[in-house]
């Protein structure tokens, strides 16, 4: 598709003498123009080279840019589907300077046409800027003959996107088919004969480990806390035994992201709205929070996005940004969907659809580049103390925050169940760098098994520019939390004291490594 827009935009440029062009294409869901693809003029030094070779003076980046179609020359186009040819642009009340105003550039003329397929407007073609005077009729009429051609090309070319994506999706389909297989009758019989404990106390209990608990004993812990949240009776039995097994089954046998893993966000949940006052979190939020945690990493591969991105992966393919967060939401999808294992068949449609909406936002912010983003607008708001989670838009940051706040909940533990997690969490690190090392790549230094010795100074920058500050918005947001920000800090202190003891080991091996040089100086000078 980025291909097939830059030889239009090129084209379009020749073909009327514009000093700048550019293609939004129209996405009717949200009614908005949007455009991966920039010509930044001939100034621009990152160039695309066209597939025959020639550079194209236009820079692909991986964000797009979007706005709604009331807005701005190519929205009106996009809107109406009338061609606009403006002589003056800040004359025209239409136009938005607000690009003008970023890049320093001046936009004087326009010419801005729709692309149509059937009479349904597919995207907008902006043509900015005539070389020489202004554009003409005759630049109109010749561009809108070629705009036909132009739609036809798009039109086709999203139709082999769409077909690529249904292969890719389909290789994904058949890898975790091959790969997985749902809870049996007898195991979910079996769990459903079992007595669930009336109190397990420890759950609630910030220094608790949850990897302490045996992964067969997990699916019946599992089961208390569904009861004790959200009242059993509003569940089937059976499908919730169904869905917690087949769950369990869908996480994959690697070192860190697997069921135990799992387990211990979900609990730590629990925990949090166990602790937290009941009008925080509705019956419809907690659920969705709930079965998010215990679903948030299911089939992970042991990877980073980074990683199934750069080996071209199938789901890097469908996927390009959160991949593996996406996937881990799509699969829980599959996993309710299959038979007997729809937990929610007892909420109405709209319920339903909200739930899901919620799981899907909720595992998508266990992302850690979501989390920046959300830290920084949470600062914000804290800062201010004008945190309310009374407003919609703050009550899921504060939901998002916490998501967050579980899937690292490892690091606010007692030290010797944090350094037990993270030997564990690196060992899944170092796979990946064996990896890459195979692949003649060089892994990151956390990645690198060889770099064992940075583990300190790795964990120290990782709680204080992470965990450290996710858990001082949380304590802002949720007091109750508190315990989770003081196990932190004091886990960051041993392994500051760690790093600063590796860093005096690093000086001491350099400082004789340089004597030694000068030993060896000296001896062979005396030699001479």
């Amino acid at each position: 598709m980025d291909n097939v827009i830059i030889k239009i935009m090129n084209y379009a440029k020749r073909l009327v003498s514009a000093d700048r062009t550019a293609l939004f294409l129209l996405d009717p869901k949200t009614d908005e123009v949007y455009a991966r693809v920039f010509d930044r003029g001939e100034a621009e030094q990152l160039e695309i080279q066209a597939s025959s070779g020639s550079s194209t003076g236009l820079n692909k980046q991986s964000n797009e840019i979007r706005f709604s179609t009331n807005k701005g020359v190519a929205g009106y186009v996009a809107a109406t589907g009338q061609t606009l040819n403006i002589a003056d642009a800040y004359a025209d009340e239409r136009f938005n300077r607000e690009i003008d105003l970023l890049t320093g550039y001046k936009t004087k003329t326009i010419l801005c046409m729709p692309l149509c397929i059937r009479g349904k407007t597919i995207g907008v073609v902006q043509m900015v800027n005539k070389r020489n005077g202004v554009f003409t009729k005759r630049d109109e009429e010749a561009f809108e003959v070629f705009a036909v051609y132009c739609a036809l090309a798009l039109h086709h070319a999203k139709l082999y996107e769409k077909i690529r994506r249904s292969e890719q999706r389909n290789k994904v389909a058949l890898e975790v088919l091959s790969y997985h297989s749902q809870a049996s009758d007898e195991e979910a019989n079996q769990l459903m004969k079992t007595p669930i404990p009336k109190e397990i106390n420890e759950l609630t209990d910030y220094s608790f480990s949850p990897w302490t608990v045996d992964n067969d004993d997990k699916p019946l812990y599992v089961l208390y806390m569904f009861r004790d949240l959200f009242q059993q009776s509003r569940f089937d039995l059976g499908r919730l035994c169904r869905f917690t097994l087949t769950v369990r089954k869908n996480y994959r046998n690697v070192p860190y992201h697997n069921w135990s893993h799992a387990f211990s966000v979900a609990q730590c949940m629990f925990m949090i709205m166990k602790k937290s006052s009941k009008t925080k979190f509705s019956l419809l939020e907690g659920l969705a929070l709930f079965v998010a945690c215990l679903c948030h990493d299911v089939d992970h591969r042991g990877f980073t996005n980074q990683f199934m991105v750069n080996s071209a992966s199938p789901l890097a393919t469908l996927y390009s940004t959160s991949t593996m967060e996406h996937h881990h939401f799509n699969h829980t999808i599959t996993i309710l969907q299959q038979e007997g294992h729809n937990i929610f068949t007892y909420l109405s449609s709209d319920d339903y659809k909200q739930v899901l909406s919620d799981i899907k936002e909720f595992i998508l912010a266990t992302d850690l580049a979501i989390f920046f983003a959300n830290k920084g607008r949470l600062k914000d708001i804290t800062a201010k103390q004008q945190f309310d989670w009374n407003i919609k838009e703050q009550r899921q940051l504060g939901f998002a925050i916490s998501m967050t706040a579980c899937d690292l909940c490892s690091s606010s533990k007692p030290w010797d169940i944090q350094i037990g997690v993270v030997g564990v969490i690196f060992e899944e690190f170092y796979a990946q760098g064996d990896k890459e090392k195979a692949a003649g790549k060089t892994p990151m230094t956390m990645m690198d098994r060889d770099r064992k010795d940075q583990l300190p100074i790795l964990q120290s920058g990782f709680l204080t520019g992470i965990c450290v500050p996710c858990y001082e918005i949380l304590a802002e947001i949720l007091p109750e939390t508190q315990p989770m920000l003081e196990g932190t800090r004091t886990n960051l202190k041993r392994w500051q004291a760690d790093a600063e003891k590796e860093k005096e080991k690093e000086l001491a091996r350099e400082k004789e490594s340089a004597e030694n040089a000068q030993q060896s100086g000296n001896a062979e000078t005396v030699s001479a």
